[in-house]
């Protein structure tokens, strides 16, 4: 007997209170649409629920990014609909693209037409192709005409009175439901008593810094952590520095907890982008009818934070060759300050753990010439014979800024649209309104271009151009570029005449850098 085939059921929810697409309904019209086709699903599940297919590819999502990748488990995707699948043409190409290349089926189990069913397992049929092409766009379409929705309608609500437009609440604060239908803010009573012990110690003469380092200590969820758990998430995520870098917990600090007392929030204004928002005659429009602060008690709490007015002054790192490339055992960094001791004054770099809200088992210190003579001769040593590397940015274009711009332009010039008088005025405005759009029109064909890098090797070498010149930051983006990582742990005494060398650990995390050292090293001890 013929063996059925083996299908994965693909379940995918952006919103989970839902109702009319949650998971039982989608589950049992694909078993449905499973049973008639002669499919077998057993217990092959790929459901990924609070996740938005306008964001995320297919192959991107939890689940169904890990079934994609083992293609030999299976041998036909099931949907309830198309748009729980993909809802932009570039997405459905790739996917329609990787099932012919691995002689899959999709089936959509509902839709305008019915069932359909595109099997690619025939890779000379092109019909399955075109279909899904129409049908792609037609979602994409849809999903744009959502978002523009969505858009205007946050748009407005910003303006209006006690009412909350969604996504996270300003820490303090918790959505409640309105009688007469949407939403406002209400206090959240955890995290209003974490404000207070803040506020309360704050008056005692506490830093915020200190502040920081007791929440830390003490567990308490910083505000996009209490926020995840308020929700049944997990804590942490993508930082937003180097793409891809991570964490397990977000904590608090020093910015956090400034940024939070200063913020109008605390006394119930709406704040878009950091300023307030105002109505048309310039009042600030209020967010919520119970504020946790009122007027004066948030004046208050501003006198007590530190002042840092005027003009900002200028880096005093200035002089810090291993700025962003020392740190101490714990993880933080280490920056240059001065120490006196004895009468006597010193450079140093030092933890930094406690400024950022953390604490620090061992904070370490180190004397900046030790530790700057000891980082250049390790370098040196391991890339000083290697040539210079050129990096060249070739630009890109994108059409993109100009096609807002314009139109924009164009929006501005319809609402003049039958104010005309004259023929003749009237022929001026069409004449503009007609350049606009072909502009418009020429911009979108344009295919943007994205910049490119190119790496050359130059004439000189690192040893070169690291004695020809005295420029700390020329030095120091060296050993940046070369991924120079210095930790240094505690001194055993503090009472030494040199560097301990066996604390400090040095490592080159680019992997040009790193060979070229490790064949240097091999060299020197076949030399020896």
């Amino acid at each position: 007997m013929e063996q059925p085939l083996r299908g994965v059921r693909v379940i995918r929810l952006s919103v989970l209170t839902d109702e009319t697409t949650s998971p039982e309904r989608q589950r049992e019209s694909i078993d449905d649409a499973a049973s008639s086709l002669g499919i077998e699903c057993a217990d092959r599940d790929a459901v990924d629920l609070g996740i938005s297919a306008s964001k995320t590819t297919p192959f991107e999502r939890p689940e169904l990014g890990l079934w994609l990748r083992r293609p030999n488990d299976f041998d036909a995707l099931l949907c309830w609909r198309f748009d729980r699948l993909v809802r932009s043409m570039d997405d459905m190409h790739a996917l329609s693209t990787w099932a012919r290349d691995h002689r899959k089926m999709i089936v959509f189990a509902e839709g305008p037409g019915g069932r359909l069913v595109l099997d690619f397992r025939n890779p000379l049929d092109p019909m399955a192709q075109l279909m899904v092409t129409v049908f792609a766009f037609a979602a994409q379409m849809e999903a744009m005409a959502i978002r523009e929705r969505i858009q205007g309608a946050q748009a407005a609500m910003r303006t209006m009175p006690l009412r909350w437009r969604g996504s996270r609440p300003p820490y303090g604060y918790e959505p409640a439901a309105l009688a007469t239908g949407g939403w406002t803010l209400v206090p959240d009573a955890t995290a209003v008593t974490v404000l207070e012990r803040v506020i309360r110690r704050l008056t005692d003469g506490k830093t915020l810094a200190a502040i920081a380092v007791e929440l830390n200590q003490d567990g308490v969820p910083s505000p996009r952590d209490h926020w995840a758990l308020k929700n049944g998430r997990s804590t942490g995520g993508k930082t937003g520095g180097k793409a891809g870098t991570t964490r397990e917990r977000f904590g608090w600090s020093f910015d956090v907890l400034k940024r939070l007392l200063k913020s109008e929030t605390l006394i119930g204004w709406k704040v878009s982008g950091g300023v307030p928002v105002r109505d048309g005659e310039g009042a600030p429009v209020l967010a919520t009818s119970e504020a946790i602060l009122s007027r004066a008690e948030f004046d208050a709490v501003a006198a007590l934070l530190p002042k840092r007015g005027g003009p900002p002054s200028p880096r005093r790192d200035t002089r810090s060759l291993l700025l962003g490339v020392i740190h101490c055992t714990c993880g933080a960094r280490m920056y240059l300050s001065e120490q006196t001791r004895e009468g006597r004054t010193a450079a140093i770099y030092k933890c930094a753990a406690r400024a950022r809200g953390r604490h620090c088992e061992a904070p370490s210190h180190v004397r900046a010439d030790w530790i700057e003579e000891h980082v250049t001769e390790r370098f040196l040593r391991a890339v000083g014979g290697l040539r210079v590397t050129v990096t060249r940015t070739i630009p890109g274009y994108d059409p993109q800024p100009e096609i807002d711009a314009t139109a924009v332009e164009y929006a501005t010039h319809q609402e003049q649209e039958g104010r005309q008088r004259s023929k003749a005025a009237r022929d001026a405005w069409q004449r503009r309104a007609d350049a606009l759009d072909a502009r418009l029109a020429e911009l979108e064909s344009r295919v943007k271009v994205e910049p490119r890098t190119e790496v050359t090797q130059s004439g000189r070498m690192y040893a070169d151009e690291w004695r020809s010149t005295d420029d700390t930051t020329a030095r120091r983006e060296m050993l940046v570029e070369a991924g120079a990582h210095v930790v240094v742990a505690k001194a055993a005494t503090i009472r030494a005449k040199e560097l301990d060398t066996s604390r400090v650990t040095f490592e080159l995390a680019e992997p040009f850098f790193s060979d070229a050292a490790l064949e240097n090293e091999a060299l020197r001890d076949v030399d020896a």
